[in-house]
């Protein structure tokens, strides 16, 4: 067999083998290279996103911070609202109650006084029917007069008609002449 068989792929094995370690070592520097490129960039983006993070927690802090305050100032003017609102209905309800005890001492005097103008109302009705009472009494006792006086006066002149000393006295004819 032919010896250049061996050979030429072994030689040319051993310039694969050369290129291939100096390839390997400027890729392994260059891999390096990048390898450091690449933790600085992330630990730049690291630092920046910590930066934001922090300016992001400190906006949203300080939000927070004025969202509550707005909600407190909020509470607050709500609170002062209910309690102007409950100071107003308070003073209402005061007057109306005031007002609702006045009307009513008016209505107990205004009772009071009714009472008694029922009482002198029916001590005028009592008086009037005791008066018209008495009226009815005197024209019935008029009427039983006149009667009594009519029945006399009739009894009178019946008995004058039927008495002796009324009728003509019936005397002897007159001497004949």
């Amino acid at each position: 067999m032919n010896k250049s068989y061996i050979f030429v792929p072994l030689i040319a094995l051993g310039i694969f083998v050369f290129f291939h370690n100096d390839f390997s070592k400027k890729d392994a520097v260059k891999k390096a290279a990048e390898m450091v490129e690449k933790r600085a960039e992330e630990q730049r983006k690291a630092e920046e996103k910590a930066e934001a993070e922090r300016i992001s927690k400190e906006e949203a802090a300080k939000r927070t911070a004025e969202r509550e305050a707005a909600e407190a100032a909020k509470i607050a003017e709500r609170e002062a609202k209910w309690k102007a609102q409950g100071d107003e209905i308070a003073q209402y309800t005061a007057e109306a109650k005031a007002a609702s005890d006045e009307h009513q001492a008016n209505i107990n005097k205004l009772e009071l006084q009714l009472t008694g103008l029922r009482k002198d109302r029916e001590n005028l009705k009592q008086e009037a029917y005791d008066a018209m009472k008495g009226v009815e009494a005197a024209r019935i006792a008029k009427r039983n007069a006149e009667l009594e006086v009519q029945r006399m006066a009739q009894m009178v002149t019946q008995k004058a008609e039927t008495s002796v000393l009324v009728k003509k006295p019936i005397l002897p004819p007159p001497p004949s002449k």
